[in-house]
């Protein structure tokens, strides 16, 4: 029998194995899902939110052995990834608390005697995850999606498949109907095609990915090709502006938490740091400072700042694309290496001297490295903030809110914060644009990308003439 096997990023120790589900195996389960997605469709929200808010109960309940779950399969600091399972718990009590109110029918006048706008399951939808916030990407997709009436597959990355059936596990004792939500476990070799022929198979009314670009682009594709509603969650090389008048002891200590919290694993996670000439030495001397100080080490432990890596790959990756930049004229500041002995660790890193044609200007870095970029000007930084395929999170940082909300308007993405990290918020939509991707996760924008929009229109009598225009 196939298995699927993770591992423990800072030990390299083997955590478990999971015997993977076969072609026949996930046809059931598709089959299952239709039918429990039909009578989960047929309660009302009042009955499935109190699912939602037992599912709630049931994360923090379990919060200390599902952070400890998380930390030793992908590497976050305990005390991050307990934050996340709260963060879950959040999401579950906000789409229980608004969903009546999301998903409302909206009354538009007509000239019908009754018209209005309703918001439907639309079925079964698969989503791709990602390892790097486990439950959180899967909760965030999953308590709207379930919440609106619709059913979920989940394929998530080999490496936190334990917390992908902890997932499951959690929304079956909460109260959801068997086949609701299955984790499927899938041999690495065989996703490409078990994902093209579950988004092509009639039942799957939807999909949704988290991922980079690769994932997004082969997803995105296969839905084109069967005509189905995608939504695309994908990679950043989000800006961090750094305007003259701002305060640089304050922005460091943020600027430090933006790039380095999840060891910079984040597509959120600021990457490039644009910073006005007349500050930009006295920034950077503090940001290295800082970033030399960080402790890195076994993420159970108290006081860890920096994990490992989630995998030995990444690492490779990572260290590959500092070294082309070095090469290609990028200073060291500090950090630039893995680091010795078990575990995928890698040292905390700044770049300095950075310019177009390094990957640490063109490509999105995914780990513990900043890249310090000097612009001349207001204009000069939107210019070089712009200059990037990417368009996900951005933030400005100024003693003046109004000059920042100023730049900040000027610069492509899908959100932007002024003198804030950027994350998610339950509250307030969260995607991209350019190849960060389309569609929209959270608040009620997430929630109605996963249902039909459906148009009544009724007369109390038949009409007697027709509409003389489509």
């Amino acid at each position: 029998m196939t298995t699927v096997v993770t591992i423990n990023p800072a030990t390299g120790e083997e955590l478990n194995r999971y015997p993977t589900h076969d072609d026949a195996e996930i046809e059931a389960i598709l089959d299952q899902a239709v039918t429990a997605q039909r009578q989960w469709a047929a309660l009302s929200l009042a009955e499935r939110a109190t699912v939602l808010r037992q599912t709630a109960q049931l994360l923090r309940a379990d919060s200390a052995d599902l952070a400890r779950l998380i930390t030793r399969e992908m590497g976050k600091p305990l005390a991050e990834a307990t934050a996340e399972v709260e963060k879950c718990a959040t999401a579950c009590d906000y789409y229980a608390d608004n969903s009546d109110r999301i998903l409302a029918d909206e009354p538009v006048a007509t000239s019908a005697d009754r018209s209005w706008i309703s918001y439907e399951p639309i079925g079964v939808v698969l989503a791709v995850m990602p390892w790097n916030f486990p439950l959180w990407q899967v909760l965030r997709f999953a308590a709207p999606a379930l919440m609106a009436g619709n059913a979920a597959l989940l394929k998530h990355s080999p490496n936190t498949t334990g917390s992908a059936l902890a997932v499951q596990d959690i929304l079956d004792r909460a109260g959801v109907p068997a086949g609701l939500f299955t984790a499927l476990v899938i041999a690495e070799p065989d996703v490409p095609a078990v994902t093209s022929r579950l988004i092509a198979d009639p039942r799957i009314g939807a999909v949704t990915v988290t991922g980079s670009e690769r994932a997004g682009t082969a997803v995105g594709a296969a839905a084109g090709r069967a005509v189905k509603k995608s939504v695309l969650e994908l990679g950043g090389s989000d800006p961090f502006v750094v305007l003259p008048d701002a305060d640089v002891p304050a922005v460091v200590a943020m600027a430090v938490k933006a790039r380095y919290l999840n060891g910079g694993q984040s597509c959120i996670s600021a990457k490039r740091f644009i910073v006005d000439a007349s500050i930009a030495d006295t920034f950077t001397a503090q940001l290295v400072t800082a970033v030399e100080a960080l402790v890195v080490g076994d993420p159970e432990a108290p006081g860890t700042e920096v994990g490992p890596m989630a995998r030995a790959d990444l690492v490779d990756g990572l260290h590959a694309q500092v070294e082309a930049s070095v090469a290609a004229g990028a200073t060291l500041a500090t950090g630039g290496k893995p680091l010795g002995g078990a575990g995928n660790f890698y040292a905390p890193t700044v770049l300095t001297d950075i310019t177009p044609g390094m990957p640490a200007y063109d490509e999105e870095i995914f780990g513990p490295a900043a890249a310090v970029i000097v612009v001349d000007g207001d204009d000069d930084a939107v210019r070089v903030a712009n200059d990037t395929r990417f368009g996900l999170g951005a933030s400005v940082w100024t003693a003046d809110p109004d000059r920042g909300l100023a730049v900040a308007r000027r610069i492509r993405s899908g959100a932007v914060f002024i003198n804030a990290v950027v994350a998610s918020d339950v509250r307030m939509p969260f995607g991209g644009t350019g190849v960060s991707g389309y569609g929209r996760e959270l608040a009620a924008a997430g929630m109605r990308e996963f249902v039909n929009t459906r148009t009544y229109w009724l007369l109390d009598e038949p009409a007697s003439t027709a509409p003389v225009s489509e």
